[in-house]
């Protein structure tokens, strides 16, 4: 099982362009959440849980968000 730790680097591929990242900063966690910086703003997220790694979606929830996994 894969955890989100604090003082690295998550970064994901965007689906529409295979050449764009998006990237967070984990600041501190919780056990549910984490503390993340993204584009520069500090924003706490909720962790979930999918195929037995932690996931967040720090820009929303819509169709073709990006998901940072752990």
């Amino acid at each position: 099982m894969s955890k989100f730790e604090p003082n690295k680097i998550y970064k994901c591929r965007s689906i529409c362009d295979s050449d764009m990242f998006f990237e967070i900063t984990v600041i501190s966690r919780t056990e549910k959440s984490i503390k993340a910086l993204v584009d520069g703003v500090e924003k706490t997220l909720r962790i979930k849980l999918w195929a037995d790694n932690e996931t967040v979606k720090p820009w929303g929830s819509y169709s073709m968000c990006p998901i940072i996994t752990a």
